[in-house]
């Protein structure tokens, strides 16, 4: 992603250059583990360009940025109805820790993060490049 940010009221709340636009969502058994996991998988994965074009970089290489922007969302249940639920979404006052707690952790691997607001109505802008949109999901961890 070459930029993104994130405003709240109008107001730009979060913003980087070239990096990782991550929408952060937390299921109900998600805690420290599953932070660790994913915290270690977004700051080693490789895939910005080297001189060649071949993704063979991590973000730590290209100098990277990372926004992050929470998004219960990523869990609503929609196989019957037509109205999404979300039962399967982290309660929020649990959900506001991890979110944190991820974000700390991915500090700590000295990567800059910059952050939306938990629980606002945020308009989130990206230009993206590629682009290269990754998933990573904890469902299946040991």
């Amino acid at each position: 992603m070459k930029q993104a940010s994130v405003k709240v009221n109008q107001q730009v709340v979060g913003q980087i250059g070239q990096g990782f636009l991550l929408l952060v969502g937390f299921g109900t058994s998600d805690g420290q583990k599953q932070i660790d996991y994913l915290v270690h998988k977004i700051s080693h994965v490789r895939v910005f360009a080297d001189k060649s074009g071949k993704l063979n970089l991590d973000i730590h290489q290209v100098g990277g940025e990372i926004l992050s922007i929470s998004q219960f969302t990523l869990y609503a249940a929609l196989r019957k109805g037509n109205r999404p639920g979300f039962s399967l979404a982290q309660d929020p006052v649990v959900a506001q820790k991890n979110y944190q707690l991820f974000n700390q952790a991915l500090r700590a691997e000295k990567l800059k993060v910059a952050e939306g607001i938990f629980g606002a109505d945020m308009q989130v802008e990206l230009i993206n490049d590629g682009p290269v949109t990754l998933i990573y999901d904890t469902d299946n961890l040991v």
